[in-house]
């Protein structure tokens, strides 16, 4: 007798944990544009959470230079480094902007995990998606010509810290071209000769009020640029 073929119901994507459910309030610490939360000098030993503002963290690269490892927003944790307790941390974390975060020590941490398991599966999904995320930028490290790993960079952010706008349009926060040649692994004149080829294009606009972007023709750009 003949049988049907196997159909596999559709994955859906499994809601994930929210860390806050578990977590108690703390005291919030304000920061201003441009202040260091922590560096190498002065590692951390917490967990943080953004309040409000946005945050910069970065690795120091042995020659001095700056890499942007991300750009953090309210809602989200950063300084989890610290939960290693390595000996030497090349990393820094910066305000972009006046900035409340809220901070638990890593023993804090621990002892909150053992009370409220769940809290460790919700730290764990976060720290998955960011391997996830690291993992897609090597990727086009090692595929993508300077231009396209900008376009790229511009379109996550776009999707992670805009604002759409009525014409479909997206604003975003005015990154420097330093910062984004940090992140992309660039110069930042290399990134101003980009950022200015894609003006005339007609895909973005800035200033020193922010970036507007306008994201579906430049996804359709690079398409066309694969």
């Amino acid at each position: 007798m003949a049988t049907s073929p196997t159909v596999f119901a559709p994955q859906t994507q499994k809601a994930l944990e929210d860390p806050l459910a578990h977590l108690p309030c703390s005291s919030i610490v304000e920061f201003k544009k441009g202040q260091m939360v922590y560096n190498q000098d002065q590692p951390s030993s917490n967990i943080y959470l953004i309040i409000e503002g946005k945050i910069k963290v970065c690795r120091m690269a042995d020659d001095g230079h700056q890499v942007v490892v991300d750009i953090y927003q309210p809602d989200e944790f950063f300084g989890e480094s610290a939960l290693l307790n390595l000996p030497h941390r090349c990393e820094q974390a910066t305000a972009l902007e006046n900035t409340k975060i809220m901070a638990w020590t890593t023993a804090e941490i621990e002892d909150i995990i053992v009370k409220r398991p769940r809290l460790a599966v919700a730290l764990l999904q976060i720290l998955v998606q960011r391997t996830i995320d690291f993992t897609h930028r090597i990727e086009s490290f090692s595929v993508d010509n300077i231009a396209r790993r900008l376009a790229r960079s511009l379109i996550r952010f776009s999707e992670r810290l805009g604002t759409t706008e009525d014409d479909g349009s997206v604003r975003m926060t005015p990154f420097t071209h330093e910062l984004l040649s940090q992140y992309v692994g660039t110069s930042r004149e290399i990134v101003t000769h980009y950022m200015n080829q894609f003006r005339r294009q007609g895909y973005l606009k800035y200033s020193r009020k922010g970036i507007v972007l306008y994201r579906d023709a430049f996804k359709d750009w690079l398409r066309q640029n694969a």
